[in-house]
C-alpha cells in the first residue's frame, strides 16, 4: 500500500483531488485539515496504544487532568480501561499529541521524514501509516488516513469473499457427505426390509407351529381338568378321616395341659421357699452394710451425675459481654475491659463502611494502623480477618499486636470469622465487629457478642 501526501495546495487552503478518486480533505475553521469519517477501528486501537505507551513515561505534573488516575495503570490496561478518554486528549490537546508524535518520531524516524516530505514507503503497515499520519499530522495526512480507509475495506472485503467461498465449498462438501450417507441409508433400509420379509415368513410358520400346540394343550388341560375333580372326591374324602383324628388329639393335647399346669404348682411351691431363704440373706447383708457406714463414717448423701453434668455446663458457659445495647457509645470500651477477650474485625465491612471510596489496599492499611494503636492501648487481643479471593496488590507486612488472616480460595471471609470464634475454647469471651447480618446471626449462635462497625469507627476516630 502507498500513500503520498499532497505536496502543495491551492492559495486559499482547499486540496484538490489526488488524481486516484480520493476526495479532497474538509478543512476547520482555523483552517486545520479535518477527517471526513472517524478513523478505521484498526488505526484508532493503534493510537490509543500509542498513547497509552507514552503516558506512563510522563511526568505527574505534564499528565493531563482526566488521565492522571489511570496513568499508573500498565499500559495494555490503560488502553483497555480508558481507550475513550486518550483517543479524545489526542484529539482535542495538540500538546499531548505532540508528545506521542515525538516518540513516533523516535521510533519510526525514516517513516515520519518520509511522509514529512511526502513520501511513504510502500511496504509500511497501512495501520502504522494512519496511525503516525493522524499523530504527525502532515500536509495532505487526513487523504493518507482515507487511502488506508480504503485498503482496509478492501482488505476486509476480500478477506469476506474468501470466508464466504470456503463456507460455500465447505456447504458443497457437506451435502456431498450427506448424499453419500442417505445413499448408503437407503441401501441399508432395503437390506434392513428384505431381512425383515424373511423375518415374518418365519414367524408366520411359528405362529402355525404354535396354533397347533395351543390345540394339544387345550386337549390336555380338559384331560387334566377332569382328573382333578376325581382327586377331589379323594381328597374330600381324607380331609373328613382328617378331621376325625383332630377332635381325638385335641382331647389328648387337653388332658397333656392339664398335667403341666399340675407340674407348675409343684415348681413355684419350691420356688416360694427359695426366695424366702433370699430375703433373709439379703437382709443380713444389708444390715451388715449399715454397720460397715457407720464404723467408716461415710456420708449419708452423694451428688448424683446430674449434678456433676449441671456443673460442668456451668464451667463452659462461655462470659456474658452483655449489659449494654448495640447503639450504645460505650459498648466498645466495655468489651474491651472483660478480661481476655478475643476481639475479631470484619475488615472490608468496617473499612466500607468508614472509607469506601480509597483503593482496597488504602483500607487494609488504614485500618490495621487504627487497630495497632487500639491494641498497644487495650493489651486486647485482636484479629483482623480480609476477603482473600480477588487481592491484587501483596498482602501488608504482618503486625505484632494485629493478627492478619486473609480468607483461602474457595472460603469467604465470613466463613473464616464464624470457623474462627467457633475455634475458641469455651468460656472465652468473644466479639466480632461487623454489620453484616448474616455474621450476625450465625456469631450470635454460638455465643459471641457482635459490635456494629459505625460504633467500632466512632471509637477509632474518637482515639485518633
Amino acid at each position: 500500500m502507498s500513500a503520498r501526501p499532497d505536496a502543495g495546495g491551492e492559495a486559499d487552503g482547499t486540496d484538490p483531488d489526488d488524481g486516484n478518486g480520493t476526495a479532497g480533505t474538509a478543512e476547520g475553521e482555523d483552517g486545520g485539515e479535518l477527517l471526513r469519517r472517524p478513523l478505521p477501528e484498526a488505526v484508532r486501537a493503534r493510537v490509543v496504544e500509542y498513547g497509552s505507551d507514552v503516558l506512563g513515561g510522563m511526568r505527574p505534573a505534564d499528565l493531563p487532568p482526566l488521565l492522571r488516575r489511570v496513568a499508573r495503570f500498565e499500559p495494555r490496561r490503560r488502553a483497555r480501561l480508558a481507550g475513550p478518554q486518550i483517543a479524545a486528549q489526542l484529539e482535542n490537546d495538540a500538546g499531548f499529541r505532540g508528545m506521542v508524535a515525538a516518540r513516533v518520531e523516535q521510533v519510526w524516524p525514516e517513516l515520519a521524514e518520509g511522509m514529512r516530505a511526502g513520501v511513504v514507503p510502500p511496504a509500511a503497515d497501512p495501520v502504522a501509516v494512519a496511525a503516525s499520519a493522524y499523530l504527525l499530522r502532515p500536509r495532505g495526512w487526513p487523504g493518507i488516513i482515507e487511502d488506508v480507509h480504503a485498503e482496509l475495506d478492501r482488505q476486509t472485503s476480500a478477506k469476506e469473499v474468501d470466508e464466504a467461498a470456503e463456507a460455500l465449498e465447505d456447504v458443497r462438501r457437506r451435502l456431498e457427505e450427506t448424499q453419500r450417507g442417505h445413499q448408503a441409508e437407503l441401501e441399508r433400509l432395503r437390506g434392513q426390509i428384505g431381512d425383515q420379509r424373511a423375518e415374518i415368513a418365519e414367524l408366520r410358520r411359528k405362529v402355525h407351529t404354535e396354533r397347533q400346540r395351543a390345540r394339544r394343550a387345550t386337549a390336555e388341560a380338559d384331560r387334566a381338568l377332569a382328573e382333578t375333580a376325581d382327586r377331589r372326591h379323594e381328597n374330600e374324602s381324607q380331609v373328613s378321616a382328617l378331621e376325625v383324628e383332630n377332635r381325638r388329639l385335641r382331647s389328648r393335647l387337653a388332658d397333656a395341659e392339664a398335667q403341666v399346669e399340675n407340674a407348675r404348682r409343684a415348681v413355684r411351691t419350691g420356688r416360694n421357699a427359695d426366695e424366702a431363704r433370699l430375703r433373709v440373706l439379703l437382709d443380713v447383708l444389708v444390715d451388715a452394710s449399715h454397720g460397715l457406714r457407720r464404723e467408716l463414717a461415710l456420708p449419708t448423701a452423694l451428688d448424683s451425675p446430674a449434678d456433676l453434668l449441671a456443673e460442668a455446663q456451668e464451667e463452659q458457659r462461655r462470659v456474658s459481654l452483655g449489659g449494654l445495647p448495640d447503639d450504645d457509645p460505650g459498648l466498645l470500651e466495655h468489651l474491651l475491659t472483660v478480661p481476655r477477650v478475643h476481639l475479631l474485625v470484619d475488615g472490608y465491612n468496617v473499612t466500607k463502611t468508614g472509607y469506601g471510596t480509597l483503593p482496597l489496599a488504602d483500607q487494609r492499611n488504614r485500618l490495621l494502623t487504627s487497630l495497632e494503636g487500639l491494641a498497644s492501648r487495650t493489651k486486647a487481643e485482636i484479629t483482623c480477618v480480609f476477603d482473600g479471593a480477588d487481592v491484587e496488590a501483596p498482602p501488608v507486612a504482618p503486625s505484632r499486636r494485629v493478627r492478619l488472616l486473609f480468607s483461602a480460595p474457595g472460603e469467604t471471609a465470613d466463613e473464616l470469622i464464624v470457623r474462627l470464634v467457633r475455634a475458641e475454647p469455651p468460656g472465652r469471651p468473644i466479639a466480632v465487629v461487623t454489620s453484616d447480618k448474616e455474621i450476625v446471626t450465625a456469631v450470635r449462635r454460638v455465643g459471641a457478642r457482635a459490635v456494629p462497625s459505625p460504633i467500632f469507627l466512632r471509637r477509632l476516630d474518637s482515639h485518633g
